[in-house]
């Protein structure tokens, strides 16, 4: 019989983006969960700086701001839908990138795709 651990594992391996997810600089963690249909990410946890950029942006609360929105299987490992930027108060298309069960790429373009920018996430404790 598997133990408590394996079975664990075995639930991250499958592709799941539920956890919670930290950005590379450790300044925010988000909480990524199912709504509806779609996947949403929350903010769950913020460094003070990354509050004050957020606030320069119109972003008062950082923690509870929904970052990720609208995203759904655009292949496999892969996620498409919509991202804030708080501390640029703007919205835009993106696509989630499971690289492994540790790892998710972030990545948000402007203007088309001439504009893009990615990050690698990494799962959080």
């Amino acid at each position: 019989m598997p133990t408590p651990v394996l079975l664990l594992a075995a639930l991250f391996a499958d592709g799941s983006l539920e956890g919670r997810w930290t950005h590379p600089n450790g300044s925010v963690t988000v909480a990524i969960a199912q709504c509806g249909e779609a996947w949403c990410g929350t903010v769950v946890a913020a460094s003070d700086k990354a509050k004050a950029d957020a606030a320069k942006g119109g972003t008062r609360d950082l923690v509870g701001t929904q970052l990720m929105t609208g995203f759904t299987a655009a292949g496999e490992d892969k996620w498409k839908g919509r991202l804030f930027v708080p501390d640029r108060n703007f919205r835009a298309r993106a696509e989630l990138r499971l690289l492994d069960s540790n790892r998710l790429v972030v990545r948000g373009c402007m203007a088309g795709k001439m504009l893009c920018k990615s990050q690698t996430w990494t799962r959080a404790d």
